[in-house]
């Protein structure tokens, strides 16, 4: 069986993406569905391009005991689209730099996160609101929502 290849997606890949990346790894590994997951994580923009998390999004994951992976920012590049089974972004914003670099024949595979979880609005930022813990709840929230949606 071939595994689940998941991406997420945010501005700059160091702090929403990279959380939802480490959330996600940590949900998948805790339900011991390792072999069944290939998640990463990347940004819309060149602005961070390999930096690591930032500080602030690492300390609340340490804070929710959940690891953070080895991560260096990244942008997502148009020929890898067809490497992901979904596609998911943080904001609508996300989705307008996405259709730039993927095209339109490639959006169907794309979402916003807090759309699994029946939420019609984008994960908070805490690179304006400083705010990690809400944050952290969306991206519970979202990946919660999807995994269940993908394994039950």
């Amino acid at each position: 069986m071939e595994p689940i290849r998941i991406l997420f997606v945010c501005h700059g890949n160091i702090c929403r993406s990279t959380m939802a990346q480490c959330v996600m790894q940590h949900m998948v590994d805790e339900r011991g569905l390792s072999d069944r997951f290939v998640i990463d994580s990347s940004a819309t923009t060149n602005e961070e391009i390999g930096n690591p998390i930032y500080p602030p999004a690492r300390r609340k994951l340490n804070a929710e005991g959940v690891p953070v992976v080895p991560h260096r920012a990244r942008r997502i590049r148009a020929d890898e689209a067809d490497a992901w089974d979904y596609i998911v972004c943080m904001d609508e914003e996300n989705i307008w730099h996405l259709q730039r670099i993927l095209g339109a024949h490639n959006m169907g595979k794309v979402t916003k996160l807090l759309e699994h979880a029946g939420v019609h609005r984008d994960v908070a930022d805490p690179w304006y609101t400083g705010d990690f813990d809400a944050t952290y709840r969306d991206v519970v929230d979202g990946c919660s929502a999807l995994l269940d949606s993908l394994v039950g």
